[in-house]
């Protein structure tokens, strides 16, 4: 009685190519999504909605305007770095595996898919208004222009990536008034604090990473000592500009509250700490479970 040959298959030559053919397409459009970063963008496009909901009602076609317009500048920036850092992505764990480094995608695609989200970008959030879109064109060109290559330079460039990273929510804001005020700038400052004790933390954990790619993170050129102190800092700070969006009338007491108890725990987590690598890790854990719970409360508190 005749067998199948080890490894083998009962499907037709023509199914097994078809299916094989799927399976490369679907892996493909898989790595392509990775590209635009996907948690990032989440988080984006929920400030933005946030935001412009905090703001006012907007008609329906601006809303979807902003939000398609967010995720494509989003997208094209994330792309964009990327590409640009293909080459020190290979040097670091938590990045090696992505689509380029792993050699999955070539470089020219992540290039032109870049290119195109931010071509797109700007027309769809012209929809949405002259505002939106010119701080859309302004956090691309910072955080692909500036801050992916000043990161090979110094620290401080943690402080032009928070603007792009804060951005989403001024866009949804601006959508809403057409206009940049104190009110939206609160609501704007509230996320760009907080980048800076966050991303002080993850330098603090992965500095030998960073190290290795030649990343400039201030525990690696000035110490873990002096990182904490900027980190405990900070955190004070955020405590503060927290309070902000309840003081100008964007939320209410409910909002206020929260942002006062909340903040209290994370920066007693952080006085706490002895700034090690594992201190570090639990204030970053922290600051990722503290900003969701936040603007959300001052969503709803704010709309209320």
């Amino acid at each position: 009685m005749s067998g199948l040959e080890p490894g083998s298959s009962l499907l037709p030559s023509g199914a097994r190519s078809t299916r094989t053919t799927t399976q490369v397409l679907r892996a493909k459009a898989i790595d392509v999504i990775a590209l635009v970063k996907p948690r990032i963008m989440v988080m984006a496009l929920l400030t933005a909605a946030g935001a412009m909901s905090l703001a006012g009602t907007v008609p329906t076609a601006t809303a979807l305007a902003l939000l398609a317009g967010t995720a494509l500048i989003v997208g094209s920036a994330n792309t964009l770095n990327m590409w640009l850092e293909r080459d020190l992505d290979c040097l670091m764990a938590r990045t090696k595996n992505r689509p380029l480094p792993g050699q999955r995608l070539a470089p020219n695609t992540a290039l032109v898919f870049g290119a195109i989200e931010g071509a797109l970008a700007l027309p769809v959030l012209l929809r949405a208004g002259v505002v939106p879109a010119a701080l859309g064109l302004v956090a691309l060109l910072l955080y692909v222009g500036v801050y992916t290559p000043m990161k090979q330079r110094s620290h401080l460039a943690i402080w032009i990536g928070a603007i792009p990273g804060a951005m989403p929510a001024l866009m949804g804001w601006t959508a809403a008034t057409g206009r940049i005020d104190a009110p939206g700038l609160a609501v704007f400052g509230v996320l760009f604090v907080w980048q800076i004790p966050h991303t002080h933390a993850i330098g603090i954990y992965r500095q030998r990473e960073y190290d290795a790619a030649g990343m400039k993170t201030l525990p690696g050129t000035h110490g873990a000592a002096v990182a904490r102190r900027s980190i405990v800092a900070y955190l004070f700070v955020q405590v503060m500009v927290s309070m902000m969006p309840a003081l100008l009338g964007v939320a209410g007491a409910p909002y206020l509250v929260a942002a006062v108890v909340l903040g209290v725990v994370v920066l007693v987590q952080g006085l706490l700490g002895d700034g090690s690598p594992k201190w570090a890790r639990n204030v970053f854990l922290a600051s990722i479970v503290y900003m969701p719970i936040l603007f959300a409360l001052m969503v709803v508190s704010g709309r209320a």
